[in-house]
């Protein structure tokens, strides 16, 4: 099964407006790791990361990690361990061993090398669009949009008009599959 390792960027994006159910689209393990959680300090982002935590069973520690934080490190040019750092030694892990590995992530740094590495990557946007591909009505999936950009991910009209798209080709696409 693919562990789908969470930064704190799109759970920030997702616990602000109180969203955090729809990372449950996924069907991979979810993996929040503690050094992840540390960083979402804001709220309602950090009670609502606590409740989903614990309402979901979600996973909070993978020893596989350990031994590629130091590598990691190099490769992001950081001198401490933070949650870019364990996202990006989560991926060296899994894919030094030919498992699938994902990252949920808004950090374009993150995204970039994680998916050069070898990683399935989406951020927010994404998230939104395979809850749409499980079910999720598209004018609900349209308000998530909305909300999601006036409370802290600000996004650029055409990352607004692109994600839009996103969602009208997943509803197309599930209503055709359900004709």
């Amino acid at each position: 099964m693919t562990r789908v390792f969470l930064d704190a960027t799109t759970l920030i994006a997702l616990g602000t407006i109180g969203e955090l159910e729809q990372l449950t689209s996924f069907s991979g393990e979810l993996v929040i790791l503690p050094i992840v959680q540390n960083e979402v300090t804001i709220e309602p982002a950090q009670t609502n990361l606590s409740r989903f935590i614990d309402q979901y069973e979600i996973a909070t520690t993978d020893p596989a990690l350990q031994g590629r934080v130091q590598q990691a490190k190099n490769i992001l040019g950081e001198k401490e361990q933070n949650g870019d750092v364990a996202l990006i030694a989560a991926v060296l892990a899994y894919t030094a061993e030919d498992r699938p590995v994902g990252v949920v992530s808004d950090d374009q740094r993150v995204r970039t090398t994680a998916r050069g590495l070898g990683a399935i990557v989406t951020g927010t946007v994404g998230v939104i669009v395979r809850a749409v591909e499980e079910g999720l009505d598209r004018e609900t999936a349209y308000d998530l949009i909305t909300q999601i950009d006036s409370h802290g991910l600000h996004m650029t009209g055409s990352l607004r008009e692109k994600a839009y798209s996103l969602i009208d080709e997943a509803a197309e696409s599930t209503s055709a599959g359900n004709g």
